[in-house]
């Protein structure tokens, strides 16, 4: 899947039309990202032009500029058109005030106490493509959250021009890269001036050279996002591309990202006159961020002791990887020609500068960023309870006179935003069944009516939903086929023979070797039976991307796609290529169950089986990350942990067990009505856990009350870790 805005059917255009004036306020709309999580507002861009809505992979921006002028000029006339617009408009007034939200009602003493959030990506929309996975998909569900909430967050990260990736698979199964180079004119992003015109706002100094860093702002409801960019005319020929691209060109280029991220962020914040008194690390790529804040400090005249006590009081970090070599780290020598002299605005030398990224296990030549942002704060969270077991057991060597059950590292178990992943269909039978307002609830027993909705209605919504999914699956397929992208020996493998009356697994999520895509092939014979029985049939849709660097992740997903090739598999294994939000809403929504085998305990918390949860859509999974809290045993399936093992033989025949002798039977298993009651009822339970334990609302209201509030107002402060 490509990008819309480089897609051939769909020229390129510098500037929208005019609106008629009835309606001119969709272009305040279509410029603000709350857009995407409101269902009147969805409803209204779907209204000026389905087709065209769906061609541009509901972008609003680009459907107000692909439209023709006529259709604005009839809709303007139309009063029920016009009556949802004003609907929808009032909506967008109420979400630039923050007077009657659950923050503002909670807590009244800190309204206007801002919280700022650093991250290296976010995933908002799919038309802003600077996000690569789950990190950042879970960063902009946070923001959606502190929106809905009335938190006065305000983000900031790094306009990556370039994107992630596309991907596209080859004939041999072998994944290539391309640019996901993002068009200005598409995108909801204004760019901030510097002083007297300036078109860079601040400046800042790495390996002898200052950069100069233009910032765009982009709206996500009440949150500001801030994005940085280094590509000016002024800067030095090698430094413009500094920023272009997520997570890549290595060490070297990690380094200086996350140098500008954190130092270039602060800085950008204070030239706009922003006072955070909370400051959230959302992962290590985001400590120097507080490095830039205790050189501040220095600077204003704290000594260096207490700077870095003020800066520890109000900070939160949060850790997102068991995996040690998920966590960054960089040379010392690298450090130090970065930092460039940086250490003597701080008050002291070269080696204790670098001491602040000092990790145990590590040693001296290292520059670990986790150890840095656990250092310097307060308050720090792994995201999941199995995964703070695992992190306080890593930190050990951080606290090492402490008992691991002690050390001070706490865990909010992440959640998904609830309108964003739940799809419309699914939405509508909860207003009708629950009744309005049951969205912005955070009472858990009103999920348990979930389990009184009517089985037919549910069905047949699901079902709605799956049709929609595979015509979108044979769609993309055309397309890509058409645009000379796909060989006609990849179709099949497409999914272009997938049966929506067929029971669906759906596997997607980066491909990574401890997530296991290949698994399930570990007894190709036996998955052959369960794959082309003739009565009771499954099929399995795979998606996701391998890191560019990752050979062996590019490997395994490799070994997958050759499956979708094979004829004994009658065409019922499929790859989506080109995994990203757009196609995650569908798979999550359309297929019968969700899939994860990570290697325990290497899973942090995983998200995308709590968006199939909201859905309706069971996992099946080893018991890792979130499963461990939300798996019932009614509302999915468990691989136990005494089963799982690293060679995964033990882990494939529970799985192939499992399918056989109670997955399937329970999918086919049917009443005279030809509804699977008994899946029905696990479909409800998904729904209902995931409602109550694992939505955005319950993980952000959980940082504002043990995190942001207590960093603002300086309660309950834990040990601090050594700095040396």
């Amino acid at each position: 899947m490509t990008l819309l805005a480089d897609a051939p059917q769909i020229p390129f255009i510098q500037t929208p039309p005019a609106l008629p004036g009835r309606l001119a306020g969709l272009a305040h709309l279509a410029q603000n990202l709350a857009w995407s999580w409101n269902r009147d507002a969805r409803s209204l861009f779907k209204a000026i032009d389905e087709s065209l809505w769906n061609r541009t992979r509901h972008n609003p921006i680009r459907l107000l500029q692909l439209v023709e002028p006529g259709r604005l000029d009839t809709l303007a006339t139309d009063p029920v058109f016009c009556a949802r617009y004003d609907r929808a408009m009032q909506w967008l007034a109420s979400e630039r005030s923050d007077e009657h939200t659950w923050y503002a009602r909670t807590f009244p003493e800190l309204r206007g106490r801002t919280v700022a959030y650093f991250c290296a990506e976010f995933g908002i929309h799919n038309s802003v493509p600077i996000y690569s996975g789950g990190l950042g998909v879970l960063a902009g569900d946070h923001l959606k959250t502190a929106s809905d909430l009335g938190i006065p967050l305000v983000a900031v990260g790094i306009l990556y021009r370039n994107g992630y990736f596309d991907q596209r698979i080859r004939v041999d199964g072998w994944q290539e890269d391309s640019d996901a180079r993002i068009e200005f004119d598409g995108v909801p992003l204004v760019p901030l001036p510097g002083r007297n015109g300036a078109r860079h706002l601040v400046t800042v100094n790495t390996f002898g050279r200052d950069i100069h860093i233009r910032v765009w702002k982009m709206q996500v409801g009440r949150v500001p996002v801030y994005l940085l960019d280094s590509d000016l005319e002024e800067n030095h020929p090698e430094d413009r591309p500094l920023l272009s691209k997520l997570y890549s060109g290595g060490p070297a280029m990690r380094l200086r990202q996350e140098w500008l991220l954190g130092v270039g962020g602060v800085r950008a914040l204070r030239a706009l006159g922003i006072d955070p008194a909370a400051w959230h690390a959302n992962e290590g790529h985001a400590a120097f961020m507080m490095v830039e804040r205790t050189r501040e400090l220095v600077a204003n005249g704290l000594s260096y002791a207490d700077a870095v006590k003020q800066v520890r009081n109000c900070s939160v970090f949060t850790t997102h990887t068991p995996v040690p070599a998920g966590h960054d780290h960089f040379s010392v020598d690298e450090v130090r020609q970065c930092a460039n002299g940086y250490w003597q605005e701080m008050g002291i030398d070269a080696e204790a500068f670098l001491r602040i990224g000092y990790h145990p296990e590590s040693g001296s030549g290292v520059y670990h960023m986790t150890a840095a942002s656990v250092r310097l704060s307060r308050r720090v969270n792994a995201v999941s309870r199995r995964h703070g077991i695992v992190t306080r057991e890593m930190s050990r060597s951080l606290w090492p006179n402490r008992p691991a059950e002690s050390i001070p590292v706490g865990h909010v178990t992440n959640g998904v935003h609830l309108a964003t992943w739940m799809s419309n269909p699914i939405m509508k039978m909860l207003d009708e069944h629950l009744g309005p307002g049951w969205g912005h609830s955070s009472d858990p027993a009103l999920w348990e009516q979930v389990l009184t909705l009517d089985d037919e209605t549910l069905w047949y919504t699901h079902q709605r939903l799956k049709n929609t999914f595979m015509r979108m699956v044979r769609e993309e397929a055309r397309r890509a086929f058409a645009a000379r992208e796909m060989e006609t020996t990849q179709l099949v493998g497409a999914g272009t023979l997938l049966d929506p009356n067929t029971l669906t697994i759906g596997f997607a999520r980066r491909f990574a070797t401890y997530k296991r895509a290949n698994l399930i092939f570990r007894d190709v014979e036996r998955l052959k039976r369960l794959v082309t029985n003739t009565q009771r049939p499954v099929q399995i849709v795979f998606a996701g991307k391998a890191h560019p660097a990752d050979t062996p992740g590019k490997q395994i997903l490799q070994n997958v796609y050759q499956f979708t090739r094979d004829p004994q598999f009658e065409g019922r294994v499929a790859f989506v290529e080109d995994y990203g939000m757009h196609l995650a809403h569908l798979l999550v929504q359309g297929v019968d169950l969700w899939m994860n085998m990570p290697r325990v305990p290497l899973e942090a918390s995983g998200t995308s089986g709590m968006k199939a949860a909201l859905n309706g859509v069971p996992q099946l999974s080893t018991i890792d990350g979130w499963w461990e809290e939300g798996y019932e045993g009614n509302n999915g399936w468990a691989i136990e942990p005494e089963v799982d093992d690293d060679a995964g033989l033990n882990t494939a025949n529970r799985l192939y067990e499992l399918l056989e002798q109670e997955v399937v039977p329970r999918y086919y298993d049917r009443d005279k009505s030809e509804l699977p009651r008994r899946w029905l009822t696990m479909m409800k339970h998904a729904i209902r856990v995931g409602g109550q334990q694992f939505t955005a609302r319950r993980m952000v209201e959980q940082y504002a009350r043990a995190y942001y509030a207590p960093s603002i107002l300086g309660d309950s402060l834990p040990d601090d870790p050594p700095l040396a």
